[in-house]
């Protein structure tokens, strides 16, 4: 009997069925933010970053063009497992001869159809979206859907339209839908003089780029508690967001390193699944702050997946990626955490659920440690390794990261 037979009998003494569990995890799609290739820089601004964000370190070898970065997004997903989504922002448009005469503003499909034949090329399950509200000379003393000056503002509505109808055009490209996710950095460094006004002028702004309907386009709002520069006040927190939200039927994303440190994004999810279809999920790796570090194989990301597994929400959560390390190899920091979210999701996918919530309804909360306790040491790395090698691929795959080191970064200048 080989490790993986051995271990799946051990799981069915708990009623778990690890064959069920690797047959659902192959089918769960997780969109891989491209951004990780390039520290957040994208192709239609000078590189430099604002509205809180930071990317650290300057690892060699980082793309300089679509081309590069395209080759170093196939390369990295090929180490994946299960299936793939790409997620885009607007600043990785593909502007070509047009770039000094079209702005944000005037983004339409046709500089974003390079990507979809790039997606379709090495058979990607949908392209996500995201509107660029930040580093851009129209981010007007640090705000944008919520600036006071109206022509700041409709720059910005007319940007959150635009992309809108790019989402759509993924969706009908790629027969499938296309999140199109909106945060925006609007905020202040010091205690403001009027919080409620800038809220007033992002939910006017928000219903103006939300007012048509596009079939294929799941549109949704990301909070944050906030940024490097916007200390003390953050314009779209989460209660403005959850509240517009369940105002307007639009997704709610969580970001898990978007709220206060002793915040969690697990407790969370069941309680916007009380009233939502859907909701939609950043993961990335928080220390103290959202400090978008790589997604480990840790506690708060197995209770993420748990929370998803055991409400039967697999079909109801739109999973994503979000983190930028430049300080180590960015190709291994993608494959890394993509590998520690599936990791994630079989852990979930093993548990007895319906047995675990039956100790909790009858009270038997020693025993319900105990078992929790006892799956911490199944061998759940040889059910892993199985899903792996179905998959056609190994736990040994940083060896053809330092390969691909060698053959394509070392050359970059």
């Amino acid at each position: 009997m080989n490790r993986f037979e051995s271990a799946k009998k051990m799981y069915e003494q708990y009623e778990v069925d690890a064959e069920k569990a690797l047959d659902k995890l192959k089918e769960i799609p997780i969109s891989i933010h491209c951004w990780q290739g390039d520290d957040v820089s994208g192709f239609d601004s000078t590189g430099s970053l604002d509205g809180g964000i930071q990317a650290t370190g300057n690892y060699p070898g980082k793309p300089q063009s679509f081309e590069e970065l395209k080759s170093d997004i196939a390369f990295a997903f090929s180490l994946m497992p299960g299936k793939k989504r790409l997620n885009l922002h607007a600043s990785y448009a593909i502007l070509g001869n047009d770039a000094k005469k079209v702005d944000r503003d005037k983004y339409t499909p046709e500089y974003f159809a390079p990507w979809v034949d790039f997606a379709k090329s090495i058979g990607l399950d949908g392209i996500d979206f995201n509107p660029t509200y930040f580093g851009h000379s129209k981010m007007k003393d640090g705000l944008s859907l919520s600036s006071p000056d109206e022509s700041i503002r409709e720059f910005w509505i007319n940007h959150g339209i635009a992309c809108r109808k790019i989402a759509k055009y993924f969706a009908d490209e790629m027969n499938s839908h296309s999140l199109n996710n909106v945060w925006i950095p609007d905020g202040y460094k010091d205690v403001p003089a009027d919080r409620l006004t800038p809220r007033l002028r992002l939910k006017d702004s928000l219903d103006k780029i939300f007012a048509e309907k596009l079939s294929g386009v799941v549109d949704a709002v990301e909070s944050k508690v906030f940024g490097i520069g916007l200390e003390s006040y953050t314009v779209g927190s989460s209660e403005f967001y959850q509240n517009y939200a369940a105002k307007t039927g639009v997704c709610c994303l969580l970001d898990n390193g978007h709220y206060h440190p002793t915040e969690t994004v697990s407790d969370k999810i069941p309680s916007l699944l009380a009233f939502s279809d859907k909701i939609a999920l950043h993961i990335t790796r928080a220390v103290r702050w959202d400090s978008d570090h790589v997604v480990l194989f840790e506690d708060e990301v197995k209770e993420i997946a748990k929370e998803i597994v055991r409400s039967n929400a697999l079909d109801k959560t739109l999973i994503g990626l979000d983190y930028f390390d430049a300080s180590i190899n960015r190709l291994g920091a993608w494959v890394l955490g993509q590998r520690s979210t599936q990791k994630a999701l079989l852990w979930a996918l093993l548990l007895p659920h319906d047995t675990l919530k039956q100790l909790q309804d009858t009270a038997q909360f020693g025993r319900l440690m105990y078992l929790n306790e006892r799956f911490n040491t199944l061998p759940f790395g040889d059910i892993w390794s199985e899903y792996l090698e179905r998959q056609g691929l190994t736990d040994d795959w940083y060896i053809e990261i330092e390969e691909y080191q060698k053959t394509h970064l070392s050359k970059r200048i």
